[in-house]
């Protein structure tokens, strides 16, 4: 258990890591690519390197350099793997992975852990099933472990649902290039968080592949082709820049995070407007977006693109006059943890009113105190509930280390917020 005690925060400017959205990706296009990808930037963390493991299972060759990484692509070419391939809780490399693993060869089996197993993906397998694959849920219940077996794919028309996780499309998107006939891919439901299939076809251009698109409702993507080996830099991460602007935010500090601007295809990029919204000052300076705290308002602000910010969003809130709704964010519930639940009862500890209103999360600011906040074992939910501690005293937060599942840094850069502020 880490207690947290408040201090004097100061104007500051962080560096957050490598986009952890951007570097499964990256690794995933550079693995199916003709030859050495140099990776720069990248998210070294729990779960990026679950993909990366298993990229290395399926026969990839990676090599650690000074600066960076080089992952060896074999132009979608892959090994057999006998035994199960395990991702632990990292729901980005299972739905990515599982439309990977159809280009391989024989029999794979992806497993996780317990929480894993419950985190639904039968919208992505029944989409694998329209072009012909075999892939299944071993428990029949729609979630993993999964078997599905790799051969080599007609490609065609799809249709999916997408409004459980963007993901489903992001994966379909990835390995399409090497079917045989490209895939003609139908969204039918959704889909939730946008943003990340932007990111998704953006480090598909950047690999050299193209994509037809028609919105969000069609995309189009030539067969027969292969991701350019080169030179890639992954962005800073807009979901964890977002931990420093709440913490400016709600301290009234001036924090800037180094290296993102409003170009960015990260979806969360979109809190520090959002924060604007209830009464911050936001700068975008050419090389970061600076946030310096106000009088912090509540507000009515869709969610859906940005899903893995509301728990911030929603610690913020609780500082702010009034009530903010945040709509449209059932599918936090599918999360490394039931996020909505989990929201509701740590604000509610610190004496916050939060509840759910159908797809809706509602918080009414007011006076947070001091508590023990339950992680559930999910990096997000440390990482925004420390925030409030750097003005609430009392806030002790168990199970600390789960935050190295995307930012293991994060305490080491959180705790240079503060002129005289410490941990124990």
């Amino acid at each position: 258990m880490l207690k947290i005690i408040p201090g004097n925060i100061r104007n500051t400017t962080v560096t957050v890591p490598g986009s952890k959205s951007y570097t499964h990706r990256t690794f995933i296009a550079a693995a199916l690519s003709d030859g050495e990808c140099r990776i720069d930037n990248w998210l070294d963390s729990e779960d990026t390197r679950y993909t990366l493991d298993a990229l290395s299972r399926f026969g990839a060759k990676i090599e650690k350099r000074p600066a960076g990484l080089s992952v060896y692509g074999r132009s979608g070419g892959m090994d057999a793997c006998d035994s199960q391939i395990y991702i632990g809780n990292s729901g980005t490399s299972m739905r990515l992975l599982t439309s990977y693993a159809i280009l391989g060869k024989g029999r794979y089996v992806l497993s996780g852990t317990d929480r894993m197993h419950e985190r639904p993906i039968q919208h992505l397998l029944d989409a694998l099933h329209q072009i012909g694959v075999h892939a299944v849920s071993l428990n029949h219940d729609g979630c993993p472990p999964l078997e599905i077996m790799g051969g080599k794919i007609a490609g065609g028309e799809v249709r999916i649902n997408c409004s459980i996780s963007s993901q489903f499309l992001s994966g379909l998107l990835l390995i399409a290039p090497y079917t045989e006939k490209g895939l003609k891919i139908h969204v039918t439901h959704g889909p939730v968080s946008r943003p990340y299939i932007d990111m998704t076809v953006d480090i598909m251009s950047q690999f050299g592949v193209p994509v037809v698109r028609d919105g969000y409702d069609y995309f189009e993507i030539a067969g027969d082709r292969h991701y350019q080996s080169g030179h890639y830099t992954v962005e800073p991460d807009a979901s964890q820049a977002g931990y420093f602007w709440a913490a400016a935010a709600i301290t009234g500090a001036r924090i800037k995070v180094a290296g993102i601007t409003g170009n960015s295809s990260q979806g969360d990029v979109r809190f520090a407007e959002v924060l604007g919204q209830m009464g911050c000052n936001v700068t975008h300076e050419p090389d970061g977006i600076s946030v310096t705290g106000g009088n912090l308002s509540g507000i009515e602000v869709d969610m859906a693109d940005m899903p893995d910010i509301v728990p911030t969003l929603a610690v913020v809130a609780a500082f702010a006059k009034g009530t903010t709704k945040i709509k449209n964010v059932a599918h936090l519930k599918v999360k490394e943890s039931d996020r909505l639940t989990a929201v509701i009862n740590e604000l509610t500890k610190m004496g916050i009113s939060a509840r759910s209103d159908h797809d809706d999360l509602i918080v009414t600011g007011g006076s947070p105190h001091g508590a023990v906040i339950e992680t559930y074992n999910d990096h997000r939910m440390a990482m925004c509930f420390a925030i409030a501690g750097l003005v609430v005293p009392g806030i002790e937060i168990l199970n600390e280390g789960c935050v190295g599942k995307s930012f293991p840094a994060f305490w080491e850069v959180f705790e240079g917020l503060r002129e005289n502020y410490y941990v124990r």
